[in-house]
């Protein structure tokens, strides 16, 4: 069985043509007209597998409408390259005119260092790279930034020449500064050592309730329980969204369509998970799964989160503090000549962290891990689109899943309980 199912997926015809029809869509912000035609899409392609048998689980969550967002240079009165984060704070009416503080990386250390400078003015970081084991993220930097009494936050990428760097507030509708990304020119043009830089900042947004929804299909195997395989629809307003996370979304349809012929010979099913607004902190996936009872949540046995799987060849495992599943992907990888490497504390990171907030043992396939020179770096960006995915990288990371999977459908269940240790 294992190698049915790995060659259905080696010789998908279907995965690269899905990959490339997902990211003509465009960014599918949650919320947006495009993501709605997306999970459309998605939701007619599961449905092609198990007609019938496809969820369609309303999540309502609080979007965010921009209405104008501008920064401006006010020495020179020229205008930067920026864009808001989702669902930022918005200025007063007529915008806040203050003094630029950079602080560099952005560390909270950094932050809390600067005392009393903070307050009241506009903090300037960088955007650290996403997928490493020192990388701090945006929203933890934003919130040092809130509590140190900032007036604004800017982020900045380090390469020249994409654009802005986009992200997500984590605001959802509370209390909050005005958050924007910034290109590496625009950020250049206020850093230090221009220590008396003056911005004027004018965001006009407007928070409204937003849905979403869960694509959920059930192929049942001959007993009790659901392996879940998951990952997000979902992006950013900038590029296609193709890494992050095309790949996954693809990788997961490839997967169901693979398997759904051999389910009945599992002892237990496969459950394909796709959410909305996980770029909006995670919401998308931590309501439903809040909502579930807990006996619902007690069928799901190993939570396998596919997101930002291309981009290089090289995949990690980030396990989530469940203490054997480092040693679990090791086995299940070791089928295909490949031994996973893994990150074993939570990384709240991708919606495999809601799995695990429930005591559900959850993985994370990510590529790209502590390879900072990776095309990784574009996620975020205008560049992430489909160019930056090789076929091959694909196709291999969608079978390395694949042998994780059929690990997790056929192992015995006293080994499916250990997962669950911490």
């Amino acid at each position: 069985m294992l190698a049915t199912l790995l060659g259905q997926v080696a010789a998908d015809p279907e995965l690269w043509a899905d990959f490339e029809a997902l990211c003509s869509f465009g960014g599918r912000v949650a919320g947006t007209k495009e993501e709605a035609k997306a999970r459309d899409w998605a939701s007619a392609r599961l449905g092609g597998i198990s007609a019938g048998l496809v969820r369609r689980d309303p999540i309502t969550f609080s979007g965010w409408t921009c209405h104008r967002s501008e920064v401006t240079d006010v020495d020179s009165g020229r205008v930067l390259a920026a864009i808001p984060l989702l669902g930022t704070a918005s200025t007063p009416p007529g915008g806040l005119e203050l003094e630029v503080l950079d602080v560099g990386r952005g560390l909270p250390e950094q932050i809390v260092a600067q005392g009393d400078a903070v307050r009241g003015r506009a903090l300037l970081v960088r955007h650290d790279y996403g997928f490493g084991t020192g990388s701090v993220h945006r929203r933890q930097k934003l919130m040092c930034a809130t509590d140190a009494g900032a007036a604004a936050f800017l982020i900045a990428k380090a390469i020249p020449g994409i654009g802005p760097v986009s992200g997500s507030s984590g605001r959802n509708g509370g209390t909050g500064i005005p958050a924007l990304g910034l290109s590496s020119e625009a950020a250049a043009t206020i850093a230090a050592p221009r220590r008396s830089a003056c911005i004027k900042i004018i965001v006009e947004g407007q928070d409204t309730p937003a849905t979403t929804e869960v694509l959920v299909l059930d192929l049942p195997g001959s007993g009790p329980g659901y392996v879940v395989v998951s990952a997000h629809i979902d992006g950013h307003p900038l590029g296609e969204s193709a890494i992050d996370n095309a790949t996954g979304v693809v990788a997961a349809m490839a997967l169901a369509r693979a398997a759904a012929p051999i389910m009945s010979q599992f002892s237990r099913g496969l459950r394909i998970c796709l959410f909305g607004a996980e770029e909006w902190a995670l919401v998308g996936s931590r309501t439903w799964m809040d909502s579930l009872s807990p006996e619902a949540r007690s069928e799901m046995l190993f939570n396998l989160n596919l997101d930002s799987i291309a981009g290089t060849p090289r995949l990690t495992a980030l396990t989530s503090g469940f203490i054997n599943l480092p040693a679990f992907i090791r086995e299940a990888t070791a089928s295909v000549g490949t031994l996973l490497p893994s990150i074993e504390p939570l990384m709240a990171n991708s919606d495999h962290a809601n799995f695990a907030r429930h005591g559900i043992p959850a993985a994370r396939l990510v590529a790209g891990f502590n390879e900072p020179d990776s095309v990784q770096l574009y996620l975020l960006t205008s560049s992430d689109t489909r160019h930056l995915v090789a076929p091959a990288e694909l196709k291999g990371a969608t079978i390395i899943a694949a042998a994780i999977l059929y690990h997790a459908l056929s192992v015995s269940s006293e080994t499916m309980a250990k997962l669950r240790e911490r």
